[in-house]
């Protein structure tokens, strides 16, 4: 990587969020590098668990050649880590989705495969599956236009059901294929079916849900445009409904809760800032309400979870503008935040990290009646490196491991 592209890049990670630009444009699922060869990156952008282990996907750049490549790693009950697999086929790679299907872990992603992708600066959208050891059961990649990528994926009876993208990498006229993508695999990572929605230069699917003999997808269409589409377990086109203003990346998080469906996203008010909000459709992806937080800045909810008292818990990040006379400095403090809300949308607490770095949140679980919150953060020296963040039903931290 030459030096003139590193000074373009930021670091940021499918569902992490950075605003870029003055009009505080957010960006996802890439990974950016600062004015500095020497940066050391390592993100965690999703975790599953069961009640032995814990598994951790996204990347890191600790190579000679400082690639970014996709990893997977193991920690024990006590987030000690027991290994760490970095998936070194090709050159750039990044995990954003993680599930578990028994003993067995999904991983999915992009890279490039071959030098023509590297020297293009396009990637392929990528499923790995594992065994519980770490070793590879099988590989698989899928592409129709020339830049892919799987953001998330579910487990289900047959097989695996995940969410992505494929579009240009520059503006074309012709193909109607490609935009936000879903994929089905058999367990042995052979290709069922797949459709895309949307327009080939932009649209993409964040997260999906599989809930009643459906899949509901949430992503982006163009134009900052959130979707929210349904489909049968063959693919098959339902329904849908868009919600005019998001921000770039639209929805990024779906649960379920008594029979309604949640998403989280970032809307906009007209100005150059945006809220973070949580929006509330039936099973038939009708409007019914939503919640939204304002704060100094920009602020947007990335994932979603139910918990065990029927509440919704939010994770998310707040960008503010820090004050500089270098325009040429970087100009915004980031921070992480969690939120807690009621099935009927009342908020019940939202509450700031505040650290004194800049903190990305990027995935939640429910963790033995605690919320465990995975990203990463930057320190003095440049790096960002991982951390595992633990919260208490009332929101307060009980504990933060790197």
């Amino acid at each position: 990587m030459n030096k003139r592209r590193i000074k373009q890049l930021k670091v940021i990670s499918i569902f992490c969020v950075l605003i870029l630009l003055a009009e505080i444009i957010y960006v996802s699922y890439s990974l950016f590098y600062k004015n500095k060869e020497s940066l050391y990156f390592d993100g965690m952008n999703a975790i599953v668990s069961n009640d032995s282990f814990y598994v951790a996907v996204g990347s890191n750049n600790d190579n000679v050649h400082s690639y970014e490549k996709a990893k997977l790693s193991k920690y024990n009950r006590n987030r000690v880590k027991n290994f760490e697999k970095l998936y070194n086929v090709g050159y750039n790679s990044a995990f954003f989705g993680v599930a578990m299907d028994e003993e067995y872990i999904i991983a999915v992603g992009s890279y490039e495969k071959n030098e023509e992708d590297h020297e293009e600066s396009v990637r392929r959208a990528l499923i790995v599956k594992y065994d519980k050891d770490g070793n590879v059961l099988f590989e698989s990649d899928f592409k129709i236009l020339d830049n892919s990528k799987f953001t998330s994926v579910v487990v289900v009876e047959d097989g695996y059901i995940v969410t992505g993208q494929t579009i240009y990498k520059t503006t074309r006229v012709g193909s109607k294929e490609g935009g936000a993508l879903l994929v089905k695999y058999d367990k042995d990572g052979n290709l069922v079916w797949s459709t895309t929605y949307g327009n080939n230069k932009s649209a993409t699917f964040n997260d999906l849900l599989v809930y009643n003999g459906y899949i509901y997808t949430v992503g982006t269409h163009e134009n900052h445009i959130g979707i929210i589409c349904k489909y049968d377990l063959n693919g098959g086109f339902i329904t849908y409904n868009d919600y005019l203003y998001t921000d770039d990346i639209g929805f990024s998080g779906i649960v379920e809760l008594n029979n309604y469906l949640y998403v989280s996203g970032s809307n906009r008010d007209g100005k150059q800032s945006a809220n973070a909000m949580i929006v509330q459709y039936d099973l038939d992806c009708t409007y019914i309400g939503q919640a939204a937080y304002e704060a100094e800045g920009s602020v947007r909810y990335n994932k979603l979870i139910t918990d065990s008292n029927n509440y919704l818990i939010a994770i998310g990040i707040a960008a503010t503008q820090k004050k500089s006379n270098n325009r040429s400095a970087d100009t915004f403090n980031y921070d992480g935040l969690i939120a807690k809300y009621d099935s009927s949308l009342k908020e019940i607490e939202v509450v700031m990290y505040g650290d004194e770095r800049d903190d990305y949140f990027t995935d939640i679980i429910l963790d033995h009646n605690q919320y465990l919150v995975v990203g990463y953060s930057s320190y003095e020296d440049g790096s960002y490196l991982s951390k595992f963040i633990r919260y208490s039903d009332a929101l307060k931290v009980l504990g933060v491991e790197s």
